[in-house]
């Protein structure tokens, strides 16, 4: 019989289900360290929820346990490379709190717009105050959603339903598919938050959204603006929040999520106009069955028929493919990922051409090497070849994907073509032994190592702009290790791209000084992984 060990609290229907299913379920909550290393050891499946942590020390020499099931969406407290190298799958079940986080958000929007916290605290003290307490009508107000995933989809619909006008920033969303569901996009954060009476956010966590609503995002919404984050602490720069409502520039602020959590202190706590809640926004009585439903499904598919849903590690290839399609898999990713920083709005079509002696194997993985490339930063799941092109779809993208055994100029390459209705951008790369390299970006043909803190340029070909550029950074003790320009064409004086690998990220005022230089059309300062380091699941599988 297949024991399943649960190691947070789950609903008794779950675990009805897993019983009915004829497994062994032992609940085991709170366990740590040897004690969970043990329990484990034992086990061919296991549930958990935010309350577990499953490091490399505890699977580390485990030779039993087949699947890790987390009740909920993030990931962040498995220790995925770990699981992969052990063979063990790990999937979630993003789904089940979509609904709940959605109605927390309203529920928020609602007490800060009609003041019903504090309103009803005068009341415990005994006062009656109504015109101290006038709130502010949701109907043809404006609603800024940032991240239009699921939860962000759900808060749209039904923000459109209370008479909102709803506008939204998220550079992985078509803008023709949000208009289905009444939602109208625009081009940036920048766009979008002078515009919003609300703003509410819905973005993962990561080094790109971490501290993106600062002091310079809250100076650019209306005065008296309201901001709401259900998504995850360390989004907002609470220190620039407080500030903000000191200086009255914000008109209210609720929070579900902190930097630091448990939080029961707080410089928030105890104003008028803010409202905390202790990241509640998947805590109702039907989310947390259905997480404990849809986890104890994915168990019984697994072991019932050997089936592997919503995957978050899998990678369904043999470890002999891997090795063989391994560097042009890290070529395609880091062209993904190249792509994501240089055309982020709008986007509807990712067109991967892949030409020559590599074109003979299964492209499908080289196409999602791509998307994984293209998403791994901006959504709020874990990316991999498993689940990148499914999440393409789910944000409106078509992917497209095209061979040719004929070898070009190269005897292999990947070539890339991400659309959108305003711009086309093209980017090509190949390998030079097994380090990556640029050889086409926009219609110019160059070459550059694909790796690093790069900075690329279009430019008008005109003597002596490089060395304007060199001297900027040398100010600012900017090193530039490598440099590579490209012509559209073969005579001087047309459109250039120029290539700058940089040891250091330039600062604002260094870059402000490139960007006011005549002949450059624009600067992106672009993130890519070291020469030699790969994505944990390029590692054999």
């Amino acid at each position: 019989m297949r024991r399943v060990l649960i190691l947070d609290p789950l609903s008794a229907e779950g675990l009805r289900m897993l019983r009915a299913a004829g497994l062994e379920v032992e609940e085991r909550p709170g366990l740590k360290g040897e004690a969970l290393r043990e329990a484990l050891a034992g086990a061919d499946g296991a549930i958990c929820r935010s309350g577990v942590t499953i490091t490399r020390e505890v699977l580390t020499g485990n030779r039993r346990l087949r699947v890790i099931v987390r009740a909920g969406v993030g990931v962040d407290n498995i220790d995925l490379e770990a699981a992969t190298r052990q063979g063990i799958i790990v999937m979630n079940t993003p789904g089940a709190n979509t609904v709940a986080t959605a109605e927390h958000t309203i529920a928020l929007l609602l007490a800060l717009a009609r003041r019903i916290c504090p309103a009803y605290q005068t009341l415990q003290q005994g006062s009656w105050e109504r015109n101290r307490f006038v709130g502010k009508q949701l109907s043809g107000k404006v609603l800024g959603v940032v991240g239009l995933g699921r939860v962000g989809r759900a808060v749209a619909e039904r923000a459109n339903g209370l008479g909102m006008k709803v506008m939204a920033y998220d550079p992985y969303v078509s803008h023709a598919w949000a208009r289905d569901w009444a939602v109208e996009m625009v081009s940036s954060l920048e766009d979008l938050l002078p515009l919003v009476d609300f703003l509410t956010l819905h973005v993962p966590l990561n080094d790109q959204t971490r501290g993106m609503i600062g002091e310079a995002q809250l100076r650019q919404m209306k005065r008296g603006a309201f901001l709401i984050n259900c998504a995850r602490g360390g989004i907002v720069d609470e220190k620039a929040v407080v500030a903000a409502l000191d200086a009255g520039h914000l008109g209210g602020v609720a929070l579900d999520v902190f930097q630091e959590e448990p939080c029961t202190s707080h410089p928030l706590f105890g104003r008028d106009n803010v409202v905390c809640t202790p990241h509640l926004g998947a805590s109702t009585m039907e989310a947390q069955e259905q997480v404990a439903i849809e986890a104890a499904e994915l168990i019984m598919e697994y072991f019932g028929r050997g089936v592997v849903k919503q995957a978050i590690n899998t990678v369904a290839v043999a470890p002999e493919a891997l090795r063989d399609l391994g560097g042009f898999l890290n070529v395609a990713y880091r062209l993904g990922l190249l792509l994501s920083q240089l055309q982020a709005d709008n986007v509807q079509r990712c067109h991967v051409r892949v030409e020559g002696e590599v074109a003979r194997r299964d492209i499908r993985l080289l196409s999602a090497a791509v998307a994984v490339g293209l998403l791994e930063r901006v959504v709020a799941e874990p990316v991999n070849l498993v689940n990148a092109e499914w999440l393409l779809r789910d944000r409106g993208i078509q992917l497209v994907e095209e061979r040719s055994a004929e070898a070009g100029e190269f005897s292999s390459l990947v070539r890339v073509e991400l659309q959108s209705p305003e711009r086309t951008v093209i980017a090509a790369a190949t390998l030079f032994g097994n380090l990556p390299r640029l050889v086409h970006l926009r219609d110019c043909r160059l070459e550059s190592p694909l790796e690093g803190t790069m900075m690329i340029l279009t430019l008008h070909d005109r003597p002596g702009v490089i060395g304007k550029i060199g001297t900027i950074f040398g100010a600012y003790h900017i090193n530039i290790a490598q440099m590579t320009v490209g012509r559209n064409t073969d005579r001087p004086g047309g459109e250039q791209v120029a290539v700058l690998l940089l040891d250091d990220q330039p600062p604002p005022e260094a870059l402000a000084q490139v960007r006011q230089q005549a002949p450059i059309h624009s600067v992106s300062i672009i993130q890519l992984p070291g020469r030699y380091e790969r994505p944990w699941w390029l590692h054999g599988g």
